[in-house]
This record gives C-alpha cells, structure tokens and sequence, in this order.
C-alpha cells in the first residue's frame, strides 16, 4: 500500500514496515494546518492497518522537522493566537487546538501521541532539524535514531510558550529533571551528540533512515503478538498520568498565548533586539 495525506504525509508498507514521511521539505517540514492533520490521521490509520509490525517515521528533505510554521508566528507577533488552548471543533480542521470528543490531547498533542497509541514499535529517523514541535514528534516515537550533526532544541520559550505537544512528558521520562529543565529554560539549540550523551537520541547514525529501516526489518521478523504486548507493557508503567499532564499542557500555554509577554517574546526575535518583558 502507498497513499499520501492532503500532500504532507506519504505512507508506504512493504514487509511489514509502515514507512511514513513527512513530505513538506520546501519548509522543512514545518507544521501548518495540514501537516497537523496528516500526521494524526497516519497515526489512526496504522492503529488498525493490516499487516504493520512496524513504523519508520521521518521527514523528506534536508530535515525531520523544524517544529511550527513561521506564519503562527506572524499571526501571535499580531496578538493572535496559534490554534493553543482547548479550543473547539474536531481535528480535521488543522487547528492544533482542536480536540475531538473523547479523547486526552487536542490535535497539536495528538500528532505526537498518537505513536505511543499506534500498538507497534515506531522508530523515528531524526536528521536536520527537530525544534519545537518537531523534536515533540520524535519523543512521541518509541525510538530516536539520530544523525550526530542535527540541530535540535525544545524551542517554545524562545517565543514565550511553553512545551504543549506531550513533550512536558516525554522529555521528563527521558532525562534527569534537572537536564530537562535546562533545555526548557533555556530553548538553546544542541545536537545529536548531546542527546545521545543525555539519553534524547537512542542511537546516533550517519545514516539513520536507513539504519531505522534496518532495525524495523529485524522487529518486523519477531512474533508480532509479542512485540505488541511488550510496548503495552513497558507504555502501561510510563503513561499513567498522560491525561492530567496533557490538560495541564493546555491550560498553561492557553495562559500565555497573545499576551503582552508571549506576543513581545515573537516581536523582539522578528525585530532582532532585546525584549522588554514585564516581571509577573
């Protein structure tokens, strides 16, 4: 099978390996409307397709993804929102705030938790850029197989946000509280070394598209009942309080969108100077 989703994402599965890319590398994959929604219904799609025992997920072009598309930018430079907080509607519209009934993430959240839901292993294929909401995707994978020379950085704070896309989560089960917090302060920008000395990346690669596709042939040739009850296992002891993490994800970044600190956060890097922040 081989489908392409509102000409972001393209799905291809042979031999048991779902092999999903995102296909915006004009922008280096950045997350617009589209993206947002292409990316949760591949997820939903390889929840239940036949056959998968495994998924490679990566980005075309010259990086996995550089995190939210600069026109949410312009629009909070504006004192407009980005589609953050709770918002109305189902995800089929694109807006990252959108939550469909039922469920424990709106879309920007879904795009990322989803691959914890999909019952198979999900290997993320990491190189170029993942800032923002683009290394929020890779720590939504099971597995992170990163070049040594990618840029990567939890980027929110640099605009006056915060981490809303599951990444509070993830990056707090990954490394020391300490560590995360660091990166979350600081929005600085690391590589792939770094993350694998701090335990971001599970491994690092030259060529880690075709080093993930590797290790998806050799998970794809275990009993798939086994690799699937082992995923449930191991995701049962790490994800119990996803729910209340999430809702606090987006209670604390609805606080902050488009008010004075958040909105002169993006006018002070559109204007290259330094802001003037008003203390709480």
């Amino acid at each position: 099978m081989s489908d392409q989703l509102a000409g972001r994402v393209h799905i291809s599965i042979s031999h048991g390996i779902a092999d999903v890319k995102m296909i915006r590398s004009d922008k280096r994959n950045a997350l617009d409307g589209a993206m947002f929604t292409a990316l949760a219904e591949a997820g939903e799609r390889l929840k239940t397709e036949p056959g998968v025992r495994v998924v490679v997920l990566s980005g075309e072009g010259s990086s996995f993804c550089a995190g939210l598309d600069f026109s949410s930018f312009t629009q909070m430079a504006g004192g407009g929102g980005a589609g953050g907080g709770n918002g109305g509607g189902g995800n089929g519209d694109g807006n990252p705030g959108s939550m469909a009934p039922g469920r424990i993430t709106h879309l920007g959240q879904q795009v990322c938790w989803v691959w914890q839901e999909v019952p198979v292993p999900v290997i993320a294929a990491v190189h170029g850029h993942a800032l923002g909401g683009g290394i929020q995707i890779a720590l939504g994978a099971d597995i992170r197989i990163v070049h040594p020379d990618t840029q990567l950085s939890v980027r929110e704070i640099h605009w006056g946000l915060v981490p809303d896309m599951t990444g509070s989560l993830m990056l707090s089960q990954l490394v020391r509280a300490d560590i995360a917090k660091e990166l979350v302060f600081t929005a600085r920008v690391f590589d792939g070394r770094e993350a694998h000395a701090i335990g971001l990346a599970t491994k690092l690669s030259e060529t880690p598209y075709e080093d993930a596709m590797a290790m998806a042939a050799e998970i794809a040739g275990r009993s798939p009942d086994a690799v699937r009850g082992a995923k449930q296992l191991i995701n049962g002891l790490l994800h119990e309080q996803a729910a209340s993490q999430f809702e606090a994800e987006r209670r604390i970044i609805g606080s902050l969108i488009g008010k004075p600190n958040q909105v002169e956060a993006v006018m002070s890097n559109f204007e290259k100077r330094a802001a003037n922040f008003v203390d709480a």
